[in-house]
């Protein structure tokens, strides 16, 4: 599990219906500038559609050595032996989760303030999302933006790693890694990128700058 945390660092959340291209293909961009995970956050499908879309992905993650967290769904994440289950407020509770996958596999939780973060930790989640950071059109909650200051809060309050998300981009992933933030993860300033290979090494490259023992990455 500790690598698998360590790839949580630079996170590619799916969205197919705003990228420029084919979302495997992006996905394959995406892992060359130095993507470790990928989150599959489609909501929209029906459940074969989307197994089919995590199946294809989990042949990609593997080829490629990223790990693969799949949105609420416990049961096709252990379907396609995924890295593990990202779940939010409306989704099952984390024990009953945790019974699903077992203890091998990662639960994260997306929490948007510091009482959702303490009891994602208090209930066993593996790490968390710190969601919105700053604004995005690209999210389904109407939330004002938190701030990059309010990582570091909720990281003096809550020993699990914690992922930053919602607008980050070149221009102000330096100051979310300033605040605290365990990685990042990204939607919408990758896949609405011409290149999303060279935008996610561009972040990748800050990521290195604060975090210069990272691994993840392919050679």
């Amino acid at each position: 599990m500790p690598d698998a945390i360590s790839k949580l660092e630079f996170v590619l959340i799916t969205n197919r219906e705003i990228c420029k291209s084919e979302l495997t293909e992006v996905v394959r961009q995406a892992a060359e500038g130095g993507i470790g995970a990928v989150q599959l956050r489609e909501k929209d499908l029906n459940t074969k559609d989307l197994y089919t879309l995590a199946k294809r992905l989990r042949e990609i993650t593997e080829e490629l050595n990223l790990n693969l967290i799949v949105n609420d769904r416990a049961d096709i994440a252990m379907a396609i032996d995924a890295e593990g289950v990202h779940l939010g407020w409306q989704s099952l509770d984390i024990e009953t989760v945790r019974n699903i996958i077992g203890s091998k596999k990662l639960i994260g939780f997306s929490a948007h303030n510091l009482q959702e973060a303490k009891m994602a930790h208090d209930e066993g989640a593996d790490y968390i999302t710190i969601s919105p950071i700053f604004k995005t059109s690209h999210k389904d909650f109407h939330i004002s933006p938190l701030g990059a200051i309010k990582i570091k809060e909720i990281k003096e309050q809550v020993n699990i790693p914690a992922v930053a998300l919602g607008g980050i981009n070149e221009n102000n992933v330096e100051e979310v890694l300033e605040n605290g933030a365990d990685g990042i993860a990204a939607m919408s300033t990758i896949l609405l990128s011409e290149n999303p290979g060279q935008t996610a090494s561009r972040l990748y490259g800050k990521i290195r700058k604060y975090k210069p023992d990272s691994n993840h990455r392919l050679n």
